[in-house]
């Protein structure tokens, strides 16, 4: 994403870290943008690190487990290889960790959620966004739909929106931004309004998306990265076939 750095090809059986693949030589890249960003980490030798654990208010823990590292010392994707070394764009060595709001009604009795237009990729997608150096992944949650959806305005009646949430999701996403080095892993909740709070509250799209509407779960609407498995997962709660 928003760079010309093409990934080496890597056979779907060449993908785990255990599998020999001696001639993998995959280009190296950091975006240039990310360096010097205070919510983005310094190049490995600039900085002190404690990985697999909390380091300080960065969350450095793996959903999968204990990752390894490379001969620069760099954190190894637990999935394995991805064609490409470095953090790409992502803000972080190893594990960037995200939050997605699943917000839902029944309309019509159709079952229904809040998709995003993402302004990098153009595709649909369930709002959400990264967890914040410090911040509770509930915090994360409410933020992030707000922004994304109510173009950042903080909507005091949907408190009682956000004390119902379902954990859909917590682990590894297959995300186009994913290197050898860095990787996406978020945490899915639904909140589904029982009570019609929504039907009164204006969705418009603000931060990083350029869009917002209610989906019905069965419309086929292909989404972005692993968010079609989180919609699968959703219907799986709410017995919709």
């Amino acid at each position: 994403l928003r760079s010309s750095v093409h990934r080496c090809a890597v056979p779907e059986t060449k993908i785990r870290w255990s599998m020999p693949f001696p001639e993998y030589d995959p280009p190296d890249y950091t975006d240039p943008k990310l360096l010097g960003r205070k919510w983005a980490d310094p190049d490995i030798p600039d900085g002190s690190f404690k990985w697999n654990a909390v380091d300080g208010k960065v969350n450095r823990v793996s959903f999968v487990g204990a990752y390894a590292f490379d001969s620069m010392a760099r954190p190894m994707n637990p999935i394995g290889r991805t064609g490409l070394r470095g953090r790409g764009v992502l803000g972080r060595w190893g594990p960037n960790h995200a939050a997605d709001p699943l917000v839902t009604r029944l309309k019509n009795g159709k079952l229904q959620f809040v998709a995003i237009r993402r302004s990098d990729t153009g595709e649909w997608a369930i709002p959400g966004g990264m967890v914040e150096a410090g911040e509770e992944v509930s915090q994360t949650l409410k933020r992030e739909f707000s922004e994304e959806t109510l173009d950042g305005k903080i909507r005091s009646e949907l408190e009682q929106l956000w004390k119902n949430g379902r954990e859909l999701y917590r682990g590894y996403v297959d995300d186009p931004r994913n290197t050898d080095n860095a990787w996406m892993e978020t945490v899915c909740v639904n909140f589904h309004d029982t009570t019609a709070l929504l039907d009164n509250v204006e969705l418009k799209a603000g931060d990083d998306a350029v869009n917002v509407r209610w989906v019905t779960v069965d419309s086929h609407e292909p989404l972005y990265a692993s968010h079609e498995d989180f919609i699968a997962l959703l219907k799986k709660l709410h017995g919709v076939k």
